[in-house]
């Protein structure tokens, strides 16, 4: 029996072939897609290390030692001191990492008040990082080098001595400064640096050269260890940063990451409070884990579609070859063959080229992905393992039944039905009724991905191809019936090519099973472009509004007025620089953005239509301008509070920068008085951002009346009192400054309050929080899509006008500065030269470049291998469909063309037959694509588990779909015309 079977297989060995290659495709898919994902997982660990920061990729373990000097400390817990130096190598005990030792505290003598200190740091082979300006770096005890704006800033160069002295910090409200505790000492400044990369992954996490105080970029000194040794102190900051580079945090590795990160916290603990730890590997981690899975959310859904796609194909062909040999079914059964017999003879054909698909499949599925990941992911391998075949007998399985059920009808069927040459009508009622129970559970599983809010799990994960796929029979039932209505008018009409072409498809039992299987093979493809050009252009609106610019240059500490300032030095006209603030955001607050709005439109990225937003900067009044190294307030005071004094304070912004002055002008006296002071920044003019009048902590109901003369213009006064009528200057009557703590302010009124906005998404308030922290009354002027860099809901506001209603002096931490794609190449040459420090340059490329290399974006490749294999068996199945009808079809073609039929009839009936069904099939498959994408394509996690808070788009772009359905066309209806033409030469 074995051997007649296999006799069988090599008799039609060509349709033997066919099963077994449309086997192979649909175990490849499930073989394919665990093996993609491991391949996937591997790459989304390598980018994700690959793009991440310094901070995200290093460890740090921090050990304060307490004073050890007699008397200062108490001497049990200077012995329970962690000492790094001993025990930091035994704790961070991760392999892989590469140690830093460093050490640092606060010195007072280098600038001129004690609110700011001088970080006085040893770091391990600090010079091998520190490029030298001027002179040399350390090399023997009581050698320092300092920072470049240090120098400048005081004058300093090598060759110069300074005397430096241990410094701790007195928190106490009535000092909050720097305490000199230790004797001072001598240091020769020997060079003057800037830290060759500040990003690098050596510096840890100890932010060196970020916001540091007095309102600048930190510029620590450096010295030799013998240096900071020998220097009288007290508590000292001990430091151990390990930093590792991406071979050791691939996939494999992370377990050991993970669990010598446990380790280190665990020690960490049980050796006490004294020793911290500061990582942001656990960060990284976490967005690893997303990225994977994301990927493992989204492979699975059209691998699904694509193995649903394969059996059906395996369906079509089985039935197809089935009823070819009906005649030879009807010949076994004469002969008297037992039951088991025929199944074995009609099945044995079919399941000998199902083992040999699926052992072909195995093998085809991991070099599909082998070759794939060798083209996309290069250098990290697919990592092939036994894993990958978990679901090669599933899929065999489902093979296997599926080529029973198309045999099932044929085999119980009598003997006499088996002759006849017409096949029997199906069962239209037992048809629809399994098409029926497949809609409902496209309908449950379509309900499940809704209610669990698009959980692509259980259920969920098969509602796209059920959705396909019931869309698919219901496209079939409609476009063959209407192809035997097009056939009789064709017919009526004398258009015999045509009407032939057309009885051919809609008479053939297997030309409903054919158009299904296109047109869900079209589906797919439609679906794989669906899903590959949304996620692409949502990317890109991630990069570019999400960056927010071509390039977003983040800037130390500066003040606002003196961010303006040096851009617009850089940039008079706004074409390609504009000054970027990030105001202070809170939880029930929208994040704003105040920009300098003349360059919104040249180097904003708005991902499409500039809005027109000309009403944020509406015309304003001149600013109060005060000049002279020297200033003074001619202000009276009258019905002051008896023991309630009034403190004023004035606030002031230089014309040109770099940071805002606030000056206490002490309490008010009664009468008429000058209140004078120093302001050396303001001999160029600076502007009178605010007057501050506040009682003293713990005061209430405090009273009075004060006058500020020589001051004309409009003003605005804030909660506390009114404005009262002034016949010199501006008055102002104090009601209540109870549960004011700030007190109250006065200020120019040279800007429009409330603030003119532009607000995106439901950001509608009242008020947001302004460049000081205080509620700034807003008005909304335009509406937008996005706020660039923030998305929706967000506010965008104009950067001076916000400046000059706020009221504090502090300088802004989140400058920025954008650039648009024209910006010159030394713009950030440019930029320092005007005295900003620049900390980070993010690109809205380089942001792109992250994205792709990110889980969602590496699994949407997999779609792209999945309409490869999708198309691969639409055309392997119109080989099948035209190798089974070949015969048949010559002997119809041939009589008829021996009735008359002319040869060029002829001709356009054999060769355009399956093209035209192509054609048909591809166009439904696309429309089903677009249902199915609009049902269930939202749910996919094209941005990740947690979406950016932008305008990302939801549906693909028509010439996508266009671009996919032809593709798909030309190649099926390629294949189709090569099989006609080979049925064309056979006919006589």
């Amino acid at each position: 029996m074995i051997a007649l079977v296999l006799a069988m297989v090599w008799t039609r060995r060509g349709q033997a072939v066919t099963l077994a290659l449309l086997t192979m495709f649909g175990v490849a898919a499930a073989v394919a897609a665990p093996a993609y994902l491991r391949a996937a997982d591997r790459a989304v660990a390598a980018g994700q290390v690959a793009t991440a920061d310094a901070a995200s990729r290093s460890l740090t373990l921090i050990a304060r030692q307490h004073d050890p000097r007699p008397g200062k400390s108490n001497p049990d817990a200077v012995k329970a001191d962690v000492k790094l130096t001993e025990t930091g190598s035994s704790l961070a005990a991760i392999p892989g990492f590469d140690y830093v030792y460093a050490a640092e505290y606060a010195t007072l003598g280098v600038e001129p008040t004690d609110k700011i200190r001088t970080r006085f740091v040893y770091r391990q082979d600090a010079c091998a990082h520190l490029t030298m300006t001027a002179g040399r770096c350390i090399i023997g005890e009581s050698d320092v080098v300092i920072g470049e704006q240090t120098a400048q800033r005081r004058h300093l160069a090598p060759g110069d001595e300074i005397t430096l002295q241990y410094a701790f910090y007195n928190s106490d409200p009535r000092v909050a400064a720097f305490v000199a505790d230790g004797t001072p000492k001598r240091f020769l400044i020997t060079g003057v640096y800037h830290a060759t990369d500040a990003g690098d992954a050596y510096w840890g996490r100890h932010n060196y050269f970020g916001a540091d105080t007095g309102g600048r970029a930190g510029e620590p000194a450096f010295v030799t260890n013998a240096s900071l040794t020998g220097m009288d102190h007290g508590a000292v900051e001990l430091s151990l940063d390990g930093s590792t580079g991406p071979g050791a945090l691939t996939v494999d590795r992370l377990p050991a990451v993970r669990d010598g990160l446990a380790r280190v916290q665990a020690r960490a603990t049980a050796l006490g409070t004294g020793l911290e730890v500061d990582t942001g590997i656990p960060d990284l981690l976490t967005r690893i884990d997303a990225g994977r899975s994301a990927a493992h959310r989204i492979v699975p859904v059209l691998a699904v579609s694509l193995v649903l796609l394969a059996c059906l194909t395996i369906y079509l062909a089985v039935g197809y070859g089935t009823e070819g040999r009906r005649p030879e079914l009807a010949v076994v059964a004469l002969r008297g063959a037992r039951w088991g017999q025929r199944w074995w003879l009609a099945t044995g054909e079919n399941l000998v080229a199902i083992l040999a698909g699926t052992i072909l499949g195995c093998v085809a599925g991991q070099l599909i992905v082998d070759a794939f990941a060798a083209w996309r992911f290069p250098g990290l391998g697919a990592d092939p393992g036994l894993a990958a075949l978990r679901w090669a007998p599933v899929a065999a399985l489902a093979a296997v039944v599926t080529a029973l059920l198309a045999e099932r009808r044929q085999l119980g069927r009598p003997v006499a039905e088996l002759l006849r040459r017409v096949p029997p009508q199906a069962r239209v009622a037992s048809a629809i009724a399994a098409e029926a129970v497949v809609v409902l559970l496209a309908v449950v599983a379509v309900l499940q991905l809704i209610v669990s809010d698009g959980g692509l799990d259980g259920v969920g994960t098969f509602a796209t191809g059920l959705v396909l796929v019931v869309a698919t029979l219901v496209a079939a039932r409609l476009l063959l019936p209407w192809a035997t209505v097009f056939a009789r008018r064709q017919l009526r009409d004398g258009r015999l090519a045509a009407a032939v072409a057309a009885f051919q498809l809609s008479r053939r039992p297997g030309g409903a099973r054919l158009s299904e299987l296109l047109t869900a093979a079209g589906a797919v493809v439609g679906y794989a472009a669906c899903a590959v050009d949304v996620g692409a252009r949502g990317r890109e609106v991630q990069a570019g509004v999400g960056t927010g610019a071509a390039r977003v240059v983040a800037v130390g500490p500066v003040s606002r007025q003196g961010l303006l300032s040096a851009v617009h030095a850089v940039d008079a006209t706004g074409a390609f620089a504009m000054a970027v603030v990030r105001l202070p955001a809170s939880k029930d607050q929208p994040p704003v953005l105040a920009v300098d709005v003349r360059g919104l439109k040249a180097v904003a990225n708005w991902g499409g239509a500039v809005p027109d937003l000309r009403d944020l900067q509406p015309a304003a009044g001149a600013p109060v301008v005060l000049r002279g190294a020297r200033l003074s307030l001619d202000m009276t005071a009258a019905g002051l509070t008896a023991g309630k004094p009034l403190l004023a304070t004035v606030t002031l912004a230089p014309v040109g920068g770099p940071a805002d002055l606030k000056v206490e002008l002490g309490e008010f006296q009664g009468g008429r008085h000058a209140y004078a002071f120093d302001a050396p920044a303001c001999a160029d003019g600076c502007r009178l951002k605010a007057l501050q009048i506040a009682g003293r902590q713990g005061s209430l109901d405090l009273t009075g009346r004060f006058t500020v003369h020589a001051l004309t213009g409009r003003w605005r006064l804030s909660a506390g009192g009114e404005l009262t009528d002034a016949a010199d200057g501006v008055q102002a009557e104090i009601t209540s400054l109870n549960g004011l703590p700030d007190g109250m302010f006065l200020q120019p009124a040279d800007v429009p309050d409330p603030l003119p906005v532009a607000i995106a998404g439901d950001a509608v308030r009242p008020t947001v929080l302004g460049l000081d922290g205080r509620a700034q009354p807003i008005a909304e002027k335009a509406r937008i899509a996005a706020v660039p860099g923030l998305g929706a809901p967000a506010v965008l506001t104009d950067l001076d006008y916000a400046d000059r209603a706020s009221t504090d002096a502090d300088p802004s931490t989140t400058a920025q500065v954008w650039l648009a794609p024209a910006a010159p190449a030394d713009v950030l040459t440019r930029l320092r030269d005007q005295g900003l420090v620049v900390t980070s340059d993010i690109r809205a490329d380089q942001v792109r470049s992250q994205l792709d290399k990110q889980g969602p974006a590496l699994a949407l490749w997999f779609y792209v291998i999945v309409a490869g294999l999708a198309v691969a068996l639409a055309a392997g199945a119109l080989i099948l469909a035209a190798a089974v009808d070949r015969a048949r079809r010559i002997e119809d073609l041939t009589a008829l063309r021996g009735q008359g039929l002319a040869r060029s009839a002829v001709r356009r009936a054999t060769l355009w037959t399956y093209p035209v069904l192509v054609g048909a099939a591809v166009l439904a498959g696309t429309a089903i694509a677009l249902l199915g994408w609009r049902l269930t394509g939202w749910a996919l996690p094209l941005a990740g588990l947690t979406p950016p808070a932008l305008p990302l788009p939801s549906a693909p772009r028509p010439t996508t779909m266009l671009g996919a359905a032809a593709a798909a066309f030309l190649i099926l209806a390629g294949v189709a015309v090569l099989a006609g033409r080979r049925t064309l030469r056979a006919i006589r």
